[in-house]
């Protein structure tokens, strides 16, 4: 989600991409904001928790598609403007509250709650295109389209019994994503500072991972805890710090070193923040809700909807490090998106198999592909350093991809070889 502007911060959009800008940190009112949204991925987690089968997938993606929504938007409104300021963290926070009222009416969006949904959604929009009203062209951009058609569609959906309440809620859904599409020609001239944006989407994905911690220790704490629950819990968090692992460890500083470098910030922000963390952050979820699902009872077969949750999950996760890999430098995640087939192949055989066997299994696969993109960042980055470099050629921190950039031998962004710049 983004807003159109000339200038923004002091600066031209040229000037920014020319990287003289200061670096901008998160401020504490937007620290205090994602509180909220810690309530708010519990809630959905409780909403998938209850129906996990297609429709229950569909139904809880759809809700958590306006909640992740009201994030984005005061994440880019506070990355292109000053909000360290009693006005704007007034605004922050009625967002916030906004945002808590939406967390409020998940459990019943689809029944009694779903006018607070969609009234606590338009005013978490209109909140938000107030804040950012002297931009000029505010209207006729991503944020005049939440208050013009997305809000009102989620209210007007509220109004209406399940199955009309879900087509109108969905359509909400997609004009939220298609918009920074839509508007991609006037979002250009935004000036996103780099440091910022990549901190803020990988804040909120810590958020999700949090959730599958409290899906594990949710589930334990009211288990007899004997041998085999404490080795369930051990496997599930092992799977949760394999995710953490590959994102904070092998994709961070690739994404902020894409943004940086990037001839279209736009572009990247939309295609692996905004919409590739979607993904990511759902398939956290997921995993979260299978966790609940295994832990409490470790020699439990599962049956699909826990082990699809779990397995599937997962294989989205690692599947979206392929999109964002390619989205950013053209280069191809392979170590992932092979884990990700073995994952998404595995899901069948492991239906019938004891909770404790499934994450011990999925545990497993998880250590193993982070061991080999150890073994592969520390292969390139050794032959990196060990590569010339001619003085006719100097190879610049702003190249993404270089004869010796460990890019072209690895699928991680953890090697920083002297000049060369990580890559995922």
């Amino acid at each position: 989600m983004s807003t159109a502007g000339e200038t923004t911060a002091g600066g031209t959009a040229g000037e920014f991409e020319a990287g003289e800008e200061p670096e901008k940190r998160v401020t504490w009112a937007e620290l205090y904001f994602d509180l909220v949204f810690v309530f708010a991925i519990t809630q959905v987690s409780g909403l998938l928790h209850h129906q996990h089968d297609l429709t229950g997938l569909v139904r809880a993606l759809v809700v958590f598609v306006p909640v992740y929504w009201c994030w984005v938007g005061t994440t880019v409104q506070a990355n292109i403007r000053d909000v360290d300021n009693p006005r704007d963290r007034l605004g922050i926070l009625l967002v916030g509250l906004a945002g808590l009222f939406m967390a409020l009416a998940v459990p019943g969006a689809y029944g009694g709650r779903g006018v607070l949904l969609g009234a606590a959604y338009w005013l978490a929009r209109v909140v938000l295109l107030l804040l950012l009203v002297r931009v000029p062209g505010v209207w006729r951009g991503p944020y005049g389209a939440g208050v013009l058609v997305s809000g009102p569609l989620l209210l007007a959906g509220g109004l209406l019994p399940d199955g009309p309440r879900l087509v109108l809620w969905a359509a909400a859904a997609l004009c939220d994503l298609a918009a920074p599409l839509v508007f991609r020609r006037r979002l250009a001239k935004v000036a996103y500072h780099p440091s910022h944006m990549p901190e803020r989407f990988a804040l909120f994905l810590l958020v999700a991972l949090g959730e599958s911690v409290v899906g594990i220790g949710g589930s334990a704490a009211a288990a007899r805890l004997d041998a085999a629950e404490l080795a369930a819990v051990a496997a599930a968090f092992t799977i949760s710090a394999g995710l953490w692992w590959q994102y904070f460890v092998f994709a961070a500083d690739a994404m902020r070193h894409a943004v940086e470098v990037a001839d279209s910030r736009r572009d990247v922000i939309r295609r692996v923040f905004q919409y590739g963390h979607l993904a990511l952050a759902a398939g956290v979820i997921g995993v979260a809700v299978g966790f609940a699902e295994t832990v409490a009872d470790p020699w439990r077969a599962l049956g699909a909807g826990p082990v699809g949750l779990l397995y599937g999950g997962c294989g989205l996760y690692l599947l979206t490090f392929g999109y964002t890999r390619w989205m950013m430098f053209r280069l191809v995640s392979t170590t992932r998106i092979v884990a990700a087939v073995v994952v998404l192949g595995l899901l069948p055989a492991m239906v019938r198999l004891p909770a404790l066997v499934v994450l011990v299994v999925l545990a497993v696969l998880l250590v193993a592909l982070n061991g080999v993109e150890h073994v592969r960042v520390g292969r390139a980055a050794a032959g990196g350093a060990a590569a010339p470099v001619s003085p006719s050629d100097p190879v610049s921190p702003s190249d993404p991809v270089s004869p010796s950039d460990p890019a072209t031998a690895s699928d991680s962004a953890a090697a920083t070889v002297s000049a060369p710049a990580p890559v995922e």
